[in-house]
């Protein structure tokens, strides 16, 4: 039954998807409203297991950050649909990782903003290209967006425009079963530079106010937030604090490389995770998100010892949801034999997270699928009911 509920779902994507490119040519694209489904009969999610997190959408797959990317998420089987939130020149927010929209956008064919390439500072950093807080939402909107990597599908480049915090909200409460967001606050100090509002507000605020307005709030597994899930994100920890007093939902410290500063406290990320951080960052957030070579680190791609960093934020009450996991041979450590079945079960089974941020949704969803209890239970049932038949 599993199997065919996943294949009608597949088919059903695969015939909006069809209909979402060819309205693309005409440049009007429409995305679904909040559900018409009453939420008492949506299935509910799943909590028991570790949380399959779409990365940008399925964008292994799509474009990254674009509705069919986080629509087909939804239909292979994603717990939550994640996001990064950055603001339009008129400050409307929207999806996107970059700041630059070069990468994973048109904007160089495009001759009419061939004057809006400019260089500024990002992260200490002098960062050259076409920034999105440089374009306002009208503007962003006839972008098309490409897939990031020349080694994945390019079929689909071209077709899509940028989405709005408010789309991607809305395709998430969209889904026929309880679907969750987690949304980053993304280069909040950038933003705030360069974006201004006119009530004096920044990109925290208004960030919340979205959140709020499609009626997200509550503690991590209230009733409220196992309506509605979400988990706030971002790299700096200040925004995380700023924003404590204006909502209650469970809040992700994310964390990279360990030689990297941070971008509001121009601390390292070796300094932010020191015991005596942790005991602070502990009553703000209920979660890191480490990059997963910060948590094993390579050599000569291969995974050296541990660092205690999981068994550190779980002492502390934290889960932890590593980044990211990509089922090309490109990003798979040599000990899991270019097999990505082989480091979901590493990294959830013997490393113990709680979440996992994937480009390839379905393949963690299978992972999940085939290695529940449930399933395991129902394969012995069935093991135990063939081996009882052979005696008889």
């Amino acid at each position: 039954m599993k199997r065919n509920m996943a294949f009608i779902s597949c088919v059903v994507f695969t015939i909006t998807l069809a209909a979402l490119v060819s309205v693309s040519a005409g440049r009007a694209l429409m995305y679904p409203l909040p559900s018409s489904v009453p939420q008492a009969e949506k299935k509910p999610m799943q909590t028991f297991r570790a949380y399959n997190v779409a990365h940008r959408g399925s964008n292994g797959e799509l474009p990254e950050e674009t509705a069919p990317a986080y629509m087909r998420a939804i239909a292979e089987g994603a717990d939550f649909i994640e996001s990064d939130i950055q603001a339009t020149k008129d400050g409307v927010l929207v999806c996107m990782h970059d700041v630059t929209l070069d990468a994973t956008t048109d904007v160089a064919d495009r001759k009419e903003f061939a004057d809006r390439k400019t260089t500024y500072e990002v992260q200490w950093v002098n960062t050259t290209g076409w920034f999105v807080v440089d374009f306002t939402l009208k503007e962003l909107k006839t972008l098309r967006a490409k897939q990031r990597f020349d080694f994945r599908d390019q079929q689909y480049n071209g077709k899509f425009p940028p989405i709005t915090f408010e789309e991607f909200i809305s395709i998430a409460l969209d889904a026929k079963r309880t679907v969750g967001i987690y949304p980053e606050i993304k280069n909040p100090v950038f933003v705030n530079k360069h974006v201004k509002w006119s009530d004096g507000k920044k990109l925290e605020d208004r960030f919340v106010e979205t959140l709020q307005k499609f009626g997200y709030k509550g503690q991590y597994l209230s009733k409220d937030w196992l309506k509605q899930p979400c988990f706030i994100q971002s790299f700096a920890p200040s925004s995380l604090v700023y924003i404590s007093n204006q909502t209650d939902l469970p809040k992700v410290f994310l964390i990279d490389d360990v030689t990297i500063r941070t971008e509001d406290t121009n601390q390292t990320y070796n300094e932010i995770t020191s015991d005596s951080y942790f005991n602070y960052i502990k009553d703000y957030v209920m979660a890191i998100g480490p990059w997963k070579d910060t948590v094993v680190p390579p050599e000569d791609n291969y995974l050296e010892k541990s660092t205690d960093l999981i068994a550190k934020a779980h002492a502390l009450g934290m889960q932890v949801h590593p980044y990211t996991y990509r089922n090309e041979n490109s990003f798979l450590h040599f000990n899991f034999h270019q097999d990505p079945y082989v480091e979901y079960d590493y990294w959830i089974n013997r490393r113990g997270v709680d979440g996992l941020f994937t480009d390839f949704t379905g393949s963690l969803h299978r992972y999940q699928e085939w290695t529940s209890s449930s399933e395991k239970q129902l394969l012995q049932k069935i093991a135990s009911m063939v081996s009882s038949r052979d005696r008889s």
